[in-house]
């Protein structure tokens, strides 16, 4: 008897399935289910007006921006507001030393001058559909896991198709659960975004990496992007005749701001969460994944941020590639540091006992789950040293720009390797790598790449395992004896991939010598070289033990669910269209520390440092503060706040989310996670997990007030109760 007690209390205070109000990422099927407690929160509104596909809803106003963040609509013509941050690549390629708006910020006065954005879409959700049975059709239990992939990716291929061409929009087939159900999505594209307004950086990034993954925070992380449609309001791609799309739904701008305890909805696309991850998932990744990964970026962003912070054209060109690393990288320390706080291997340990236990309860049962946990220990025991030399690849020898680069020119490889080559599949190759190599010397600089490189292949020199180390670099390395920088000045020094002008007039008139050539140069050696042991030594491993733990974690979930049948579960995070709510409050970091749940533009005055690019405050927004110039952005307290913290559940891809009131109105958005919170990918703790939102009216006061953009406000209907 005492020992079933035991048993109770560990499923009621361990198992993720005992979930917090505010926890969990909420796909609109589940909605219904949630609205009761969501109500009782404070929501004021019905489960309709967030979610219908009948009905012009909130959903309606959200878009998923450039594949990666999420966007809010915030007037009838199609204007949107996203992140800073996501922002950002468009920002700087359309940045120069002319026309640096990374520095001064960008605003366009008409609609004449918003600039277009090649490449960049947004994507609406149109709806959403069951299709397990469906995808499911054919799989049953004694095949191999190669089959049921096959079978099911056979499956998908067919209702995408047909679901594309009966509605006409873009059809995208999820799993969610671990594979144990999929949705069928029908989405709506629009291929011409154009940049409309933008901070400078010292406003939209302020703070840098210093303060990313970090909470206090005062960040004006936003930009300004507008939709266009043809004439018919349909998608189209770029046109000058195309015109400012009319969206069914957009979101009016509250200017009340917040209070502790009040109600939030955020509204997104969350990337990715690994929730149900057994222990040694975990393990995996806090604790032997992030820790290299972290050393190797930690080397690139020594060598860049050095270069940036001395060449005005450095910084530009390396702005996006160092936000891109720096953002990881920091993230991963944090993550790893929260496990090891909350000592979530223990407590997944005894979840894992809990389910064996309940497992082991019945003839059937047992059969099927009791040796899951096991079976994930071998699978991720044999995994381990193969994922880690995989991150010497990909974090290692592809961190070398040069070399990532130069496995861009296998398909020359394979011209050659025909017994005849023609001119034509010739000059078409070269052609491509001619654009390929001008787009990658727009924001490429050899002596910084240099010096990244023997940075690290000094690093895999000295800690990569001999059995994966690609033969070429141990040809190297024997005769280097470790001396690194010698071997990498010689090497950009020869390759003709490290001389773009040497490069293009080889491409120009390519021959087969030239292919040759080419063929035989040490970045291509090296680069195709380590892209071989990955290629044919490390990932069939790789991927032949994450089907295994794909397979293993199908079940787990499946009998997770069977475990604690009556209650509801969210699924991780697989950037489909999201709803996570909670409420506005402060935290506490640690111990005798005590975070407010708000900031305020004191904090800027307080932060600036002239001498540091991420602190130099702008002397407009500078005297605007001195002046108390904050108009009707002003909270009641007669200060101007710059963001506050909620506990929402949230990930990568909701940077750019609306976060939504009560009533429906847009209060903030949404641009990051606090430090002590950054492990919620992997296990959500609600007395520290808050997400970070900007403050929609120190938005509003930086377009208006700093910017003198106010065509851009008198789009939006903003209301002041």
């Amino acid at each position: 008897m005492q020992r079933y007690i035991l048993f109770i209390l560990i499923i009621l205070n361990l198992f993720p399935f005992t979930l917090k109000a505010e926890e969990g990422m909420w796909p609109s099927v589940l909605l219904s289910k949630k609205i009761a407690e969501m109500h009782k929160m404070g929501l004021k509104l019905s489960a309709e007006e967030i979610f219908s596909t009948t009905n012009a809803s909130i959903k309606d106003a959200i878009v998923q921006f450039g594949g990666g963040c999420t966007g809010v609509l915030v007037s009838d013509q199609g204007l949107l507001l996203t992140n800073h941050h996501c922002g950002f690549g468009s920002i700087q390629r359309q940045s120069s030393l002319d026309h640096d708006y990374l520095s001064t910020g960008f605003w366009a006065g008409s609609l004449q001058e918003e600039l277009a954005n090649p490449g960049l879409s947004v994507t609406f959700l149109v709806s959403m559909e069951d299709v397990s049975a469906r995808v499911l059709e054919g799989v049953s239990p004694d095949i191999s896991e190669q089959e049921r992939g096959a079978i099911i990716k056979k499956n998908i291929g067919k209702i995408e198709k047909e679901a594309a061409q009966a509605s006409g929009y873009d059809a995208k087939v999820k799993p969610f659960y671990s594979g144990n159900q999929y949705f069928l999505f029908l989405n709506e594209i629009f291929k011409d975004v154009r940049l409309v307004g933008a901070p400078p950086s010292n406003i939209g990034s302020f703070g840098g990496d210093t303060d990313n993954w970090a909470w206090p925070r005062h960040t004006g992380d936003f930009s300004v992007f507008r939709i266009y449609a043809s004439k018919d309001n349909k998608p189209a791609e770029y046109s000058r005749d195309n015109v400012p799309y009319k969206p069914r739904k957009y979101l009016p701008v509250s200017l009340k701001g917040v209070e502790k305890g009040d109600f939030t909805l955020v509204f997104g696309f969350p990337g990715t969460t690994k929730e149900y991850l057994t222990s040694y998932g975990v393990d995996l990744i806090a604790f032997k994944e992030n820790p290299v990964k972290v050393a190797f970026r930690q080397k690139r962003l020594d060598v860049i941020e050095a270069a940036m912070s001395t060449d005005a054209r450095t910084r530009i060109q390396y702005a996006s590639k160092r936000a891109g690393i720096a953002n990881g990288w920091k993230k991963m320390m944090g993550e790893s540091k929260g496990i090891e706080r909350l000592n979530t291997l223990q407590s997944k340990h005894d979840q894992e006992d809990a389910f064996i236990a309940w497992a082991n309860a019945d003839k059937e049962k047992s059969k099927k789950y009791s040796n899951i946990i096991i079976a994930e220990e071998a699978v991720y025991k044999r995994l381990y040293p193969y994922d880690l030399a995989g991150i010497y690849i990909t974090e290692g020898f592809q961190g070398i720009e040069l070399l990532k680069f130069a496995g861009g020119f296998k398909d020359l490889e394979k011209l050659l390797q025909q017994k005849k080559i023609n001119q034509a599949d010739l000059q078409k190759a070269a052609e491509k790598l001619i654009a390929a190599t001008r787009a990658f010397y727009k924001d490429y600089q050899p002596k910084v790449d240099c010096r990244v490189a023997k940075d690290l292949l000094e690093m895999i020199s000295e800690n990569m395992g001999a059995s994966f180390k690609p033969d070429y670099f141990a040809e190297i390395e024997k005769k280097q004896d470790g001396k690194w920088e010698e071997y990498v000045n010689r090497l950009y020094k020869t390759s003709v991939l490290a001389d773009s002008s040497r490069l293009i007039k080889v491409l120009s008139d390519l021959r087969i010598k030239d292919l040759k050539r080419l063929g035989s140069d040490q970045a291509y050696l090296l680069s195709t070289s380590a892209s071989s042991v990955l290629e044919k030594k490390i990932n069939p491993v790789i991927q032949e033990c994450s089907r295994s733990v794909d397979s293993l974690q199908r079940l787990y979930v499946e009998g997770l669910m069977l475990f604690h049948s009556g209650k509801l579960c969210y699924p991780d995070a697989n950037s489909s269209m999201r709803i996570a709510y909670g409420k506005v409050d402060d935290y506490s970091g640690a111990d005798a520390v005590n975070y407010r749940y708000y900031t305020t533009v004191q904090g800027i005055l307080q932060k600036e440092n002239p001498d540091i690019y991420d602190y130099v405050v702008e002397p407009k927004l500078k005297g605007l503060i001195n002046s108390r110039d904050f108009g009707q952005y002003m909270d009641k307290d007669s200060t101007m706040h710059v963001a506050f913290i909620a506990s929402n559940h949230t990930t990568g891809g909701n940077s750019g989310s609306p976060v939504i009131d009560a009533n429906g109105r847009l209060i903030g958005l949404n641009f990051d996670r606090n430090w002590e919170g950054t492990m919620s990918d992997l296990q959500y703790d609600p007395a520290q997990c808050r997400n970070i939102t900007l403050d929609i009216r120190y938005c509003l006061f930086i377009i208006d007030r700093f910017a003198g953009a106010k065509r851009l406000i008198d789009e939006m209907q903003i209301l002041k109760d």
